[in-house]
């Protein structure tokens, strides 16, 4: 099984060396990592020079974030494809072990596991843990999602059902794992280890206005899906992240 990794940057020389060492670092061989820059300035690009032979670095101008990762979904070749953000970084050397292997003895269209908040800083600091829990696609309508960063998507699925949606800011993929998992019933299944470590101050959650703004998407996502959620769930969903931080 071969596995396809994207990183999309911009700007990203202070936190994307330490991004690609933990892919390179993973023990299972067969991996494809493409990097889509958006055209730094700041010497990403002269970083990713000295990973020449390893990696695959694609610069150009993109339309945001989701036009980016699809830029880079249009260049792979794997069996199964995952999304690394330039910020974040694989805890340990077997994660994708771990994601082959469930994807070959559960049979499952799509794997997720967990994912641990840390200090921008200080990465050995957790400062929130999201525990994301088997799969039931009920619990969607109670506000609940998969880690993106951690959910790894058979490449047929994207051929079948279409790529991120670039007219999202924040909430592309909600819109793309409901439609994979709700609306097209793609068999999912979890990992219960931490597969992902995510330095703190994503899009979404970086201020009051973005998180109504992504409220507002996650609406936009159902809609445009033609399901319609609860009327509590896409208020469950904000709330849900109160409990990550308690933990």
């Amino acid at each position: 099984m071969k596995v396809s990794l994207i990183t999309v940057c911009f700007n990203s020389v202070k936190t994307i060396g330490h991004t690609i060492e933990t892919v390179l670092s993973q023990d299972y061989d067969i991996i494809e990592y493409i990097i889509k820059d958006g055209g730094s300035t700041d010497g990403t690009l002269e970083l990713l020079s000295k990973y020449k032979g390893q990696i695959k670095v694609v610069s150009k101008a993109d339309k945001g974030i989701y036009d980016a990762m699809n830029q880079g979904l249009e260049l792979v070749s794997g069996d199964v494809i995952g999304i690394i953000n330039s910020d974040d970084f694989f805890p340990d050397n077997k994660v994708i072990s771990r994601v082959v292997d469930e994807f070959k003895s559960s049979n499952a269209g799509a794997v997720y596991g967990d994912l641990e908040y840390v200090d921008a800083e200080d990465t050995d600091k957790i400062t929130r843990k999201w525990k994301a829990e088997a799969y039931a696609k009920s619990n969607f309508l109670k506000g609940w999602m998969p880690p993106h960063p951690t959910f790894f998507l058979k490449k047929e699925y994207y051929e079948q059902f279409g790529l991120f949606n670039p007219d999202f800011k924040s909430a592309g993929d909600y819109e793309l794992m409901v439609r994979m998992l709700y609306k097209e019933d793609v068999k999912a299944s979890y990992i219960p280890h931490v597969q992902m470590k995510m330095r703190a101050g994503g899009v979404s959650n970086a201020s009051l206005k973005n998180r109504i703004r992504a409220n507002k998407e996650d609406r936009r996502a159902w809609k445009i899906n033609g399901i319609k959620p609860k009327w509590y769930t896409l208020w469950q969903k904000p709330l849900s992240k109160v409990f990550q931080w308690l933990s």
